[in-house]
């Protein structure tokens, strides 16, 4: 038992220890996840709402401890409403991350994230209403994540913090969102 132990610990790290890339590679990171988002900013009786999101990172390895990634990736956003309401957005982001890799491949990231409206509804009951014309085209957060290797294998977890406000005519609301992917990391 204690060789079979001692054999799975070593097979592991083997494993973990790959995963890290050599400097001056570039990979590419097809990920897929879920969303908790929300609106903050003057906005009273929302919760969060679950939504997918998906896409992918283009990392290049710049120091052994040092990583910079640009990615594109569609994101369901918005928030619940009270009763059974709802305002829901479609959003392509494009976050433009530094990896700092704290620990074998352990990577704390932040940046800055450009996100393009796609598309904007309001519902109540069962009417929905397009609000596109309403909200922005362009809104930018700064996202703050963690991410763990494993293999070619990435599980990342991030927060994306709003700076720009969605409604173009009035109000302060902005998106807060949490995000987990996983991802597989591709090198060429």
């Amino acid at each position: 038992m204690k060789k079979f132990l001692l054999l799975a610990v070593v097979m592991f790290a083997s494993l973990t220890v790959s995963a890290q890339q050599k400097v001056g590679t570039f990979s590419v990171i097809p990920k897929v996840g879920f969303n908790l988002a929300n609106l903050a900013g003057d906005v009273e009786g929302n919760s969060m709402k679950f939504g997918l999101v998906a896409g992918g990172d283009v990392m290049y390895q710049v120091t052994p401890t040092i990583g910079v990634s640009g990615g594109a990736f569609y994101s369901m956003q918005g928030c619940e409403g009270e009763g059974d309401t709802s305002f829901s957005l479609g959003e392509i982001n494009i976050p433009l991350l530094a990896n700092f890799y704290v620990a074998p491949n352990l990577a704390l990231k932040t940046g800055l994230q450009p996100g393009i409206i796609a598309s904007a509804k309001s519902k109540s009951g069962d009417h929905s209403h397009d609000v596109s014309s309403s909200c922005q085209t362009i809104e930018i957060s700064v996202p703050f994540g963690i991410s763990y290797e494993i293999s070619d294998f990435v599980i990342d977890a991030r927060y994306n913090l709003g700076l720009s406000k969605i409604n173009k005519n009035s109000g302060s609301q902005r998106n807060s969102v949490f995000q987990i992917t996983v991802g597989y990391k591709i090198p060429f």
